[in-house]
């Protein structure tokens, strides 16, 4: 059984498939408490259902783009065979991880979106690092930078692990804190290889919480 906070269908606002219409399968339960988190509610909130109960619900929105996402849904054990599930019903699946947890078990049909904390965060040092040694085609690196310091520090992860060359990296600043615009001119003045991402979004329904 699992814990399910949301199930919406909304425009994938991050990662490489950004602007992709994609069902969201939001988890309840985190064990990280970032300091910019935008989905606090789903720490607790939610209802039981059974694996084909998602699948079944997630049908309904006839899409065939499905994202585990949380909270941290590798936390509840029964997110693997949901992952399976959807891929069995012929969905392409993609899993947003914080990165505190190892990715290992995921099926390797599953695009991995995986975060790497910034200091900022307060929960850098929970990153496991191991992740990083086991990155496969369709994986993709998320940096969530709230000021400068936070980007020092990713720009030295990328480049002291030669990250470009692995996986596409993102780089997204915290909504309230970092203009896009300065994030993209340190990304170029540094020429990273990174894409500067925008939370899609909140561009389009500015101030919606929940269900975009």
């Amino acid at each position: 059984m699992l814990r399910v906070n949301e199930i919406f269908h909304s425009i994938q606002g991050e990662s490489t498939h950004a602007g992709r219409p994609c069902v969201f399968v939001r988890l309840t339960g985190c064990n990280l408490r970032c300091s910019w988190c935008d989905t606090a509610y789903a720490f607790h909130e939610g209802r039981t259902m059974s694996v084909d109960e998602v699948c079944e619900a997630v049908a309904g929105h006839e899409c065939d783009l499905v994202e585990l996402t949380g909270g941290e849904p590798l936390l509840q054990a029964a997110a693997i065979p949901l992952m399976e599930a959807l891929l069995q019903r012929g969905h392409e699946v993609l899993l947003e991880t914080g990165g505190s947890l190892s990715v290992d078990e995921v099926p390797t049909a599953v695009g991995r979106i995986i975060d790497v904390k910034c200091p900022g965060s307060g929960e850098s040092d929970r990153n496991h690092w191991e992740n990083l040694a086991a990155l496969r085609a369709g994986d993709e690196l998320k940096f969530v930078i709230n000021d400068r310091a936070d980007y020092e520090w990713a720009r030295q992860v990328v480049r002291e692990r030669d990250l470009g060359k692995r996986c596409p990296i993102l780089f997204s600043g915290v909504h309230e804190s970092l203009s896009a615009t300065r994030l993209a001119d340190w990304v170029l003045e540094d020429r990273l290889p990174v894409r500067v991402q925008l939370q899609l979004h909140k561009l389009l329904w500015p101030g919606v919480e929940r269900g975009v």
